[in-house]
């Protein structure tokens, strides 16, 4: 089944006359961005559109995030919750969700350090796309594959080393760097820490 594959006739609409409050993830890192509301056509444009498209208490009307800024919201999954009265919405944000330019409607801060991961796994896949001048990912991306995988190689090495003869901070280092540099292989062979993420869990029983 689809994750965007939802009957929005099956959700509870009178409970609040006719709107659900709409909580708003970041579908790689699991961030709160946003609160919002939709009534069952925001809804149904939404899943139409593929953009979040919100009901607008203050301006009485739908309101497409990012109609104006351009900051969309590309939907990515829609769920309702048990009670079928409130919706959780996974999106793909273009640019930042608030309007103040924070990330998150509750502040730049508000993830889990685990977080950053998955922050740092679409900064790789941005920057394998644009290539920007002077950076170092991008150097790695033009040396190949080969090259990639050789660092991988030697910062596991280095993690190994660090494990068993160094201390604490030097082993969080060089981990550091091999998750990094194998963030960038997965990349360049056009995977990423999603698919990483979906093994896992199937290795675990789902």
């Amino acid at each position: 089944m689809s994750l965007i594959d939802i009957d929005p006739a099956s959700l509870d609409w009178a409970k609040g006359e006719g709107l659900l409050p709409v909580i708003v993830q970041h579908w790689r890192d699991g961030r709160v961005l946003m609160l919002g509301y939709m009534n069952e056509l925001a809804l149904q444009t939404t899943l139409e559109k593929g953009q979040v498209t919100f009901f607008s208490r203050s301006k009485g009307r739908l309101w497409t995030k990012g109609e104006t800024s351009g900051n969309v919201l590309k939907l990515k999954a829609v769920r309702g919750d048990c009670d079928a009265d409130t919706l959780l919405v996974l999106a793909d944000p273009v640019g930042p969700t608030c309007h103040t330019g924070s990330d998150s409607c509750f502040g730049d801060d508000i993830a889990a350090d685990t977080a950053f991961i998955g922050q740092l796994d679409a900064l790789i896949e941005q920057r394998e796309s644009e290539r920007p001048e002077g950076s170092y990912t991008t150097r790695l991306f033009e040396g190949g594959v080969r090259r990639i995988a050789q660092k991988v190689g030697e910062e596991g090495v280095e993690s190994a080393l660090a494990g068993v003869a160094q201390d604490d901070q030097a082993l969080i280092g060089e981990a550091s760097d091999l998750v990094y540099h194998l963030l960038v292989l997965m990349r360049a062979r056009g995977l990423g820490l999603a698919d990483i993420s979906r093994c896992l869990k199937q290795r675990h029983g789902g």
